[in-house]
């Protein structure tokens, strides 16, 4: 017997209500248990998306939300449902925290997995722990000591561009400048070889760098996008594959290089002591080809992913805290004064002798510039973590499958932890008594803080030291003004503007 039309409509309408029973059935139980923390307004099916801007208002947003007494809040999108937090005690919880249950990143990085795979950054918990083992030796300080002539030697052209292209002009946008500068440094420490992105060399991997960057955001903050089955419909997905093909493909030639060289013994000297019985420099992908896990080597898949991590979070991190800082120095003469006298007590006459390790390491003031600047700006406004069981935290539940948001930008701006907290003032850093730790976390903290952060605070002072002794920075007129937005790291729409002048050492 034929069904009628309209018993075939009633019986899809049950199926489509059924299957939307069945998604809505975990957020309306995880509603049920985050009863106890504030919750933004929502619509059904839809969530909170009329609550929350796009990515040029998502941190404004977010400030918004956690402005309560209990300092985080709760939204939904979709059939996901996310926990804002910048509460101290529970950021303090999840960051500390040794169980697996609270090391796995949020399902926002699957949007990174293309490129990264199961990299450092996007590794679960378990996979995460081994990897961490093997990479930690790599960022000892006799290992980051061999990496600061590379960082002089692509500063020096940082240096030459900027007094060819931007000395005298009333205006510079600071970013194109340092961001090739540290994609120059990061490929020459992470893969040993350079792609020479300040000469507009190599602009395809230049370029396919930034564009995955944007792509992989953008999904992270999409209602449908997320879906790897309806993202291959959406424009991006042919050009993330284009750009997958162009960054893997790179490190794949370098690795597959590196190996042979290895092989037919051509490259040992690069991984032992040379005649004079000191260490050559070591790339980060060497000390990649000696690890093991479990007694096995690691695969050239598992090799690629941790390089290409490095690649991307060692790159346009260190470049945002660089420009930033810049731009602030500009914007407060009183501090980048202070900042060139440090650099006059260290290199008195002699400007522009060799740099050493321990001259970075000297440069305290300069320090807590870098992490008043990172305070307010941190290259990352965010992080993100999955409950993968239910977790109890002072008697309340965060049910199996929250997604976390730790918001680094809400606390770092806290009144109740920082006096007059949207100013820049240096000087707050240099008596730590008192201090909240984890009021204070552009790097994150815990076991699944930034692996990297001693290279990058390396990196930046290296950079900034060798511009303010051969440039004055001013504001530009009209003031520049940043359009601060949260993408994988923290951008501004406008650029990072400054007017640059030669200096006169003496």
């Amino acid at each position: 017997m034929l069904f009628s039309v309209t018993q075939i409509l009633i019986a899809s309408a049950i199926v489509l209500l059924s299957f939307i029973a069945y998604l809505y059935s975990d957020v309306i139980r995880a509603r049920r248990k985050l009863a106890w923390v504030p919750q933004i307004p929502r619509v059904p099916f839809l969530g909170s998306i009329f609550e929350l801007g796009d990515l040029s208002r998502i941190l404004s947003d977010f400030l918004r939300i956690t402005n309560n007494v209990k300092k985080m809040a709760y939204y939904e999108v979709g059939n996901k449902w996310v926990l804002v937090v910048k509460n101290y005690d529970l950021l303090e919880f999840i960051l500390t925290s040794t169980s697996t249950s609270l090391l796995t990143k949020s399902k926002d990085y699957v949007s990174f997995q293309p490129w990264l795979g199961n990299g450092l950054l996007t590794a679960p918990g378990p996979k995460w722990k081994k990897r961490r083992k093997v990479i930690t030796p790599a960022f000892h300080f006799s290992i980051l000591e061999q990496f600061v002539d590379i960082f002089e030697s692509n500063l020096d052209i940082l240096i030459k561009k900027l007094e060819n292209e931007a000395v005298g002009k009333p205006k510079t946008d600071l970013v194109p400048y340092i961001t090739t500068c540290t994609l120059d440094n990061i490929c020459e420490t992470a893969m040993g070889v350079r792609i020479e992105a300040q000469s507009n060399k190599n602009q395809d991997y230049v370029n396919a760098v930034k564009d995955f960057s944007k792509i992989a955001m953008a999904r992270a903050f999409s209602s449908w996008k997320t879906n790897d089955l309806l993202f291959k419909f959406s424009k991006e997905y042919k050009l993330q594959n284009r750009n997958m093909e162009l960054l893997h493909g790179l490190s794949n030639s370098v690795i597959e290089k590196r190996k042979q060289e290895l092989q037919n013994n051509k490259n040992v000297e690069s991984l032992e002591e040379n005649s004079l019985g000191k260490k050559k420099k070591l790339a980060f992908l060497d000390l990649m080809l000696k690890s093991t896990i479990d007694g096995q080597p690691l695969t050239q898949e598992e090799i690629r992913e941790e390089v290409d991590t490095f690649m991307f979070a060692g790159h346009d991190t260190t470049s945002w805290a660089i420009a930033v800082a810049l731009y602030l120095l500009s914007n407060h003469p009183e501090v980048q004064k202070k900042v060139r006298e440090e650099q006059r007590e260290i290199f008195g006459k002699k400007r522009d002798r060799t740099v050493t390790y321990q001259d970075l390491q000297n440069m305290k003031y300069l320090e807590v510039v870098i992490k008043e600047t990172l305070r307010l700006y941190p290259s990352l406004a965010m992080i993100g973590r999955l409950a993968t069981d239910d977790i109890n935290f002072k008697g309340n539940i965060i049910p199996k499958n929250t997604l976390m948001t730790l918001f680094i930008f809400g606390i770092n701006r806290d009144p109740d932890y920082y006096e007059n907290p949207e100013e820049f003032k240096p000087e707050r850093f240099l008596d730590s008594t008192g201090k909240h730790p984890y009021a204070y976390i552009p790097f994150s903290a815990g076991p699944r803080n930034c692996i990297g952060q001693k290279f990058a605070l390396l990196e930046v002072k290296s950079t900034i030291s060798g511009i303010i002794r051969n440039f004055e920075l001013h504001p530009t007129n009209p003031t520049h003004k940043l359009q601060i937005s949260s993408e994988a790291v923290l951008k501004s729409l406008n650029g990072i503007m400054v007017r640059i002048e030669k200096h006169k050492w003496e």
